[in-house]
């Protein structure tokens, strides 16, 4: 049937709005974040990408908000990635 052909054209216009929204946050990152702490928010990515994610969208959200005029050091970067973790649970055995 020809409910195929709709669906190709929709398929690539969906991958393409994404590239350009993932091409519109590098972007915004690049001007957001000082090189240092560019690269640390890689390195988060390698290794937990929802809290990278997490992260770039605070930072997003914060900069579209009016609230960061200015690059984020590697520092601050570092106390963001602090405040964005769930804390871990700590398990306490109290012998007796």
């Amino acid at each position: 049937m020809s409910m195929s052909q709709p669906q190709q054209p929709n398929d690539e216009e969906s991958r393409r709005r994404e590239a350009e929204a993932t091409a519109a946050r590098q972007r915004a990152l690049m001007v957001l974040l000082e090189p240092n702490a560019r690269q640390r928010l890689m390195n988060v990515r390698i290794v937990k990408p929802e809290l990278a994610t997490a992260v770039e969208n605070y930072l997003i959200n914060a900069a579209s908000a009016g609230r960061l005029n200015r690059s984020i050091t590697d520092e601050e970067l570092k106390q963001i990635l602090l405040s964005i973790q769930q804390p871990k649970k700590d398990f306490k055995i109290n012998r007796r």
